[in-house]
């Protein structure tokens, strides 16, 4: 799935216009990639976690030239982690996905 065929998912499921499923989706990576840039999770209950970890410089060989040993640097990486609903879901301990959605309302 691309992010069109989700944001139609969206404006389908959220019943609204698909600009502003657009924005909903948009919105929402926007504040998952700030939070984590200063350092803090982002957890969605049942869904999962996004986080940011550093992954430490540590040696490595040039892929060019194996014989020759370089130095990676350190480096911030996403990271997900599962909660038990998608865990549970994917395993088809559940029919699917729980049926929560409130219906979106311009201006909440």
């Amino acid at each position: 799935m691309n992010k069109a065929s989700l944001i139609e998912k969206i404006a389908e499921k959220a019943s609204v216009n698909k600009k502003q499923a657009e924005s909903m989706l948009e919105s929402l990576v926007d504040i998952i990639i700030s939070e984590l840039k200063e350092g803090n999770e982002v957890t969605i209950t049942g869904f999962g976690t996004f986080l940011a970890r550093t992954r430490h410089a540590r040696g490595g060989v040039n892929p060019q030239n194996p014989s020759e040993r370089i130095e990676i640097p350190e480096v911030k990486v996403a990271k997900f982690k599962t909660g038990k609903t998608l865990k549970d879901a994917l395993k088809g301990k559940l029919d699917q996905a729980p049926q929560e959605t409130n219906e979106y309302t311009e201006g909440e």
